[in-house]
């Protein structure tokens, strides 16, 4: 069963089509370690076999070259794709550096960028990646908001708001979509964001979905098993301690995945999924992958039907879970709910 014969595939009437399961592409330029280019290409194909319609980018990943790896692809099939990139996150020579910038001139100077870099004359989902709160967010939507204007992107998505901003910024702008972590270890949004999201309509993306690979059940300590320029040994979740007690919260996991015949990524996507009847909103988790195998057994995922007892014994998880998401979680939105 693909994602196209399970769902509307659409935020709204007249929101973009998402399918039921996204390709998150953000691994296959850096962070998760090398690359096999040509397996990946190959993978992108496969998404589209799949049902798949969304892809996610953004113009941070690889630094650009996230976005011009996908260009052949888009050329190829671009009336197939959704296309979705994003920006608000700076980076320059130094790799540890992020920086967040939202002003009119950036946004404007940011499309341009992808758009050369993407191969394309319209982006049809442009997400703002991160809020600057020094940044008024009626300057960053209304800015966004002329690029629709101007036919250089069809609809907007933000990353990492809060309940409230997402409300200040469709008053500006209809949003299409709100894209942030949310997985069976972490459900920070459903503190205003997702409530907010399901009230204006708006279609919510999670990335992440499986726990940047965590929830696979492959690392029990992480931050001894990952590559050097792996970006997780340096995430508190992925590390020592912390890494040895999260992997103990998985058992829950397994045992569903071996009552359903099925991987403990699938179980974990499935909950996701799930979401979308508990909070009465369009849910597209974009799981990330550069292998086809793993393609076939996300896609899958969306099939699979969780019973109450089985989501009653996944429910605890997220409370139990050692360790942020990020090193630094000024850059989320749960840093302006605390």
């Amino acid at each position: 069963m693909t994602p196209s014969e399970t769902h509307s595939g659409t935020t709204s009437g007249t929101g973009p089509e998402l399918g039921l399961q996204g390709l998150g592409c953000m691994g296959i330029s850096e962070f998760y370690g090398a690359t096999d280019e040509a397996a990946a290409r190959d993978t992108l194909e496969a998404a589209l076999e799949a049902g798949v319609r969304l892809f996610d980018t953004a113009d941070v990943y690889g630094r650009g070259r996230n976005e011009e790896f996908l260009a052949p692809f888009l050329a190829a099939h671009r009336d197939e794709v959704t296309l979705a990139t994003k920006f608000g996150i700076e980076r320059n020579d130094d790799p540890h550096y992020r920086g967040t910038r939202n002003d009119r001139a950036y946004v404007r100077q940011a499309v341009e960028g992808s758009l050369k870099r993407l191969g394309v004359d319209v982006i049809d989902l442009y997400y703002m990646h991160r809020r600057d709160p020094g940044v008024p967010l009626a300057e960053s939507v209304g800015a966004m908001a002329e690029l629709v204007a101007e036919g250089k992107v069809r609809h907007l998505g933000l990353s990492e708001v809060t309940g409230a901003e997402l409300r200040e910024a469709c008053a500006v702008h209809p949003i299409a979509a709100l894209q942030s972590e949310w997985s069976l270890f972490s459900r920070d949004v459903e503190r205003s964001a997702v409530g907010a999201a399901a009230e204006l309509g708006v279609a919510f993306v999670p990335y992440s979905p499986l726990g940047r690979g965590f929830l696979t059940g492959a690392f029990a300590d992480a931050g001894a098993e990952l590559p050097a320029d792996d970006y997780r040994r340096f995430q508190p979740r992925f590390t020592g301690d912390n890494a040895r007690a999260n992997a103990e919260l998985l058992a829950p996991l397994r045992e569903v995945a071996a009552a359903h015949g099925a991987t403990a990524a699938q179980i974990a996507l499935a909950w996701v999924h799930g979401r979308a009847s508990v909070h009465g909103l369009t849910v597209v988790p974009i799981p990330g992958t550069r292998r086809r195998s793993r393609l076939a057994e996300n896609v899958a995922a969306a099939a699979i039907r969780l019973t109450p007892a089985e989501l009653a014994l996944l429910e605890p998880l997220a409370s139990l879970v050692a360790g942020d998401r990020y090193p630094d979680m000024t850059f989320t939105s749960v840093a302006r709910e605390r």
